[in-house]
């Protein structure tokens, strides 16, 4: 009787052994995934402030008198390259909410100077951002999906137990600019 109660909590203990590697490890992976997915959303943010040089240079060749909206671009791109040097999610966010209200100005000089919209180099670069603001949607989308992935396993048995000691919290949604 003494050997099965042996075997039995022998076994009991493996069986809670295997269950906490399991799920530090589910854990751990989603939240690797969730870092994944916010470098991602990263590469596309400074892929779009590569763009913005360019599209300075080419407006301001056509309307070099709209200095203030060309100043205003470039210090939104320089508070975004700031913003993804660092790891606060709604710094990133409400850097990029400026940097597209920066662009859309920028953009909107097209609507007045008939000769810019009508240069290849200018709609180039609107394709560009285009491109780069789709890929960006898509990086956005795949990061809360990885976020609802962690906060979701963080907040169900018998995962909430593991968390803690995994070093897992919960994270952020990133917002999209509006």
């Amino acid at each position: 009787m003494v050997r099965f109660l042996l075997i039995l909590v022998l076994l009991l203990a493996v069986a809670v052994l295997i269950g906490f590697v399991t799920g530090y490890n589910k854990l751990r992976g989603a939240d690797i995934r969730v870092a994944e997915a916010l470098s991602g959303i990263d590469v596309e943010l400074t892929r779009r402030a590569a763009l913005i040089p360019s599209l300075v240079h080419t407006v301001g060749s056509f309307a070099a008198h709209e200095k203030a909206i060309l100043d205003h671009v470039t210090d939104a791109r320089a508070e975004l390259t700031a913003a993804t040097t660092g790891t606060s999610v709604t710094q990133r966010s409400a850097a990029e909410r400026h940097l597209d209200d920066a662009v859309g100005q920028v953009l909107a000089l097209g609507q007045s100077y008939p000769q810019l919209n009508s240069s290849s180099n200018f709609l180039d670069l609107q394709r560009n951002l285009t491109d780069t603001e789709n890929k960006l949607a898509f990086a956005r989308q795949y990061y809360n999906d990885a976020v609802a992935t962690v906060n979701r396993l963080i907040a169900t048995m018998p995962w909430m137990f593991v968390a803690p000691l995994a070093g897992v919290s919960e994270r952020e949604f990133y917002q999209a600019p509006r």
